[in-house]
Order: structure tokens, then sequence, then C-alpha cells
């Protein structure tokens, strides 16, 4: 049989019960804005690293909530810590 490029992808639930969110439970004791994100994306808007590079820091305070911490040890070290974010954040 032919192929019409469709095909069933894989499953992209999160399962809570199994991913570690240790390091959110870090941060928001030592953090207090962490808590107040809404997720706006204010901070990615401004964020000079993000306009030149894949860095979201609204994507890494999403995946650290899910307790997804693998990606964000990787890409948190691209951030220049200018305080432009905490600038433009509605929350802070």
């Amino acid at each position: 049989m032919e192929k019409f490029g469709f095909s069933i992808s894989e499953g992209r639930q999160i399962d809570w019960d199994s991913n570690d969110r240790s390091v959110a439970d870090y941060i928001r004791e030592r953090e207090p804005s962490y808590k107040a994100c809404i997720a706006c994306g204010g901070c990615s808007a401004t964020c000079t690293t993000g306009n030149f590079t894949s860095f979201s820091l609204r994507e890494l305070n999403i995946l650290l909530h899910r307790g997804e911490n693998n990606r964000p040890r990787k890409e948190i070290k691209k951030c220049m810590l200018c305080g432009k974010c905490s600038l433009v954040c509605p929350r802070v």
C-alpha cells in the first residue's frame, strides 16, 4: 500500500507522577516571583538572547513547572542575566 504522508504521532501526555518537580519546589521556596508567573510571554518577547537563539524563559518556566528538568538545565546557560525579563514582567 502506498504511503500518503500521514502517520500516527507518538503520544505527548505529561506523566505528573514520574516527573521530578523537586527543582521547581527548590526555586519556588527561594524565588517568590516564580510562583507569580502567569506565562504571558513578556519575558520571551524582550529577551536579548531569545532574539538570536532558541532560548525562551517562558518555555523553561513551563517545563520546570511540569517537572521536565533536562532541557532547562541545558538551556539556562544561554541566559545573559541582563534583567530585561524582570523589567517587563507584570507580576514582579
